[in-house]
């Protein structure tokens, strides 16, 4: 996979935490927390926008439109 180097701006608060899970051996170096975490994040708000979106899906047309495939399905 192709990388690409940037740069960013964190709160001291951040890096600390950072960089005690570099010193205790979690991550080898901060690049890889960061890009770890940000890959896990956005992986979670993907899932979350697949789930607002089968929110608005109303169950009983689901239903109808399944049974409806299967109909043609079995029917053929």
């Amino acid at each position: 996979m192709n990388k690409t180097k940037i740069a960013i701006t964190l709160v001291q608060r951040t890096v600390k935490c950072i960089d005690r899970l570099v010193r205790e051996e979690v991550f080898p170096i901060r690049s890889h927390v960061i890009q770890e975490t940000v890959e896990e994040k956005l992986q979670r708000m993907e899932r979350s926008r697949l789930a607002k979106e089968c929110a608005k899906l109303d169950p009983a047309f689901e239903k109808a439109m399944a049974e409806e495939g299967m109909s043609e399905i079995i029917g053929n």
